[in-house]
């Protein structure tokens, strides 16, 4: 797939951006996860229970000496059979396809801003398997404009923001939430580009149908344009 004029513009200006987590190359390493039906470690019984979900991600990253895990964008998952929050549509086709980046680290981790931009709009999204606290900047490059969404946040960070706000480029304006502040995840951020937001506020999807695969990922460009973390993961 071409890129689009947004993912374009993006990649045009990578030097530009901030880190969005601490994470610091050739110090820091990271883990590549995969939640496809090829990880069979990953067992029913381990996603469907957040602690031992937890204590997975945590080994894991344990085990391969890892500060972080990352991944996700375009992957088709089976972890979302843990809620049926990603079964209800009007087809009946469960929503399985992943359409951000998933950084997985402490509860607590910091979230800094990429870019400046403006307090869009956030929400607590409380529903079991949800964001949980999510918060959407906006940001213009170029002349275009676009949102970045971060999911599974901590409760406080939604509780001093207000939508206008203006966040400066590396301001720590979030943190990793605990599960049971992020949606009954493992702690993780979930990362997302956005070029129209369709009238939402505080919440876009973050997984669609596989039958929607093309709309959505012409509108969610590849995280990683300003992330440029995938490079580093093992």
């Amino acid at each position: 797939m071409s890129l689009t004029p947004l993912a374009a513009v993006i990649q045009k200006n990578q030097h530009v951006f901030h880190k969005v987590v601490p994470f610091e190359a050739g110090k820091n390493k990271l883990h590549a996860f995969d939640f496809t039906q090829a990880n069979t470690a990953l067992t029913p019984a381990i996603i469907n229970n957040t602690n031992a979900f937890s204590n997975y991600i945590n080994q894991t990253l344990q085990d391969s000496y890892a500060s972080y895990g990352i991944g996700g964008y375009n992957e088709h998952r089976e972890i979302y059979n843990r809620s049926t929050h990603f079964n209800t549509t009007e087809t009946g086709e469960p929503r399985r396809l992943h359409l951000g980046i998933d950084i997985w680290g402490p509860a607590g981790t910091p979230v800094y801003a990429p870019m400046g931009g403006m307090v869009h709009s956030f929400a607590y999204n409380n529903e079991y398997g949800d964001y949980g606290a999510t918060i959407i900047l906006m940001h213009q490059l170029e002349g275009l404009a676009f949102y970045t969404l971060y999911g599974h946040l901590s409760l406080k960070d939604i509780s001093v923001i207000s939508e206008g706000n203006y966040i400066t480029i590396g301001q720590e304006f979030a943190h990793f939430g605990p599960p049971e502040e992020n949606g009954q995840w493992p702690p993780h951020l979930h990362f997302q580009i956005i070029e129209m937001l369709e009238w939402k506020k505080g919440d876009y999807p973050g997984v669609c149908k596989l039958s929607e695969r093309d709309k959505y990922l012409q509108n969610c460009p590849n995280p990683d344009l300003i992330l440029q973390m995938m490079q580093y993961a093992v």
